[in-house]
């Protein structure tokens, strides 16, 4: 007798969030930040649904990129320092700060784009840099100033930055505390694209309808090809994407795009 196997996989309804807006169109997902009083800081309620608006858009069968961007003054302008100042070692250990919830946006498996308008600093660059790209506008500034705090970054600055951007330019950055502005941050490789600010989601969200629209395996395959590429050697890398490549001639949506092309059409990709 068979069974029936049910799909994992879904269409999600989000409940109300107090410091994210989420929106859906196109086969993207906008996960704004909400706290403009206290410049979208990250506090622990906010990281909380995050993660929890993340999770459900991993199964989420309409969502095939997202975008998570904040206002035209702050994306983000750091971790709720009125949170963290009384903590001790055992509580920042005990309650895995910026671990528990925070590495959401780095393990999500589908494209997420950061679209970035004025300060992304401390905790606030660290979550776009755990981002696959970052579109800027051109009044975006990102920064590490923690150590004006009496702390360094805790939350990947000091690791994801110096790779995107080199040891000497991240030792500035951490040691001195300084903002980059954003044509700095695309000229040293931060940044994707730099467009102004009164076109940043229209760049970005034509950006995310490109990617939704592709083949969703094929694209997630992809980018877990290029994350490869930052924790492995060169050898261990190719033979990685080697491997991803020969599979997806298994999938329906190669044989449906290589035909497609051969036929001078716009390609029908099924997600197969």
């Amino acid at each position: 007798m068979s069974v029936k196997r049910a799909s994992i996989h879904k269409k999600v309804k989000f409940m109300a969030y107090n410091t994210l807006e989420v929106t859906k169109e196109s086969g993207v997902c906008i996960i704004k930040l909400n706290r403009p009083k206290a410049l979208n800081a990250l506090c622990n309620e906010l990281t909380m649904e995050l993660a929890q608006a993340l999770e459900k858009l991993e199964v989420d069968d309409e969502t095939g990129c997202v975008i998570i961007t904040g206002s035209d003054k702050a994306f983000a302008a750091g971790a709720d320092i009125k949170e963290l100042k009384d903590g001790t070692y055992l509580d920042m250990y005990n309650h895995d700060v910026f671990g528990l919830y925070w590495e959401a946006v780095a393990r999500f498996r589908k494209p997420i784009i950061a679209a970035v308008a004025g300060y992304a600093l401390g905790g606030g660059c660290e979550i776009a840099m755990m981002c696959d790209f970052i579109i800027a506008a051109d009044n975006a500034k990102f920064g590490q100033p923690e150590i004006n705090l009496g702390v360094m970054p805790g939350a990947g600055g000091t690791q994801r930055l110096a790779r995107f951007v080199g040891k000497s330019k991240a030792m500035d950055m951490c040691l001195t505390g300084r903002t980059m502005r954003a044509e700095e941050a695309h000229a040293c490789g931060l940044v994707s694209r730099v467009v102004p600010l009164d076109e940043l989601m229209d760049v970005a969200m034509e950006a995310a309808k490109k990617i939704a629209h592709q083949s969703r395996p094929i694209a997630m395959m992809t980018k877990e090809a290029v994350n490869t590429a930052f924790e492995t050697s060169l050898t261990q890398g190719i033979h990685f994407e080697r491997r991803l490549f020969q599979s997806m001639f298994s999938t329906e949506d190669q044989k449906e795009g290589m035909s497609a092309f051969s036929e001078k059409r716009t390609p029908h990709f099924t997600n197969k």
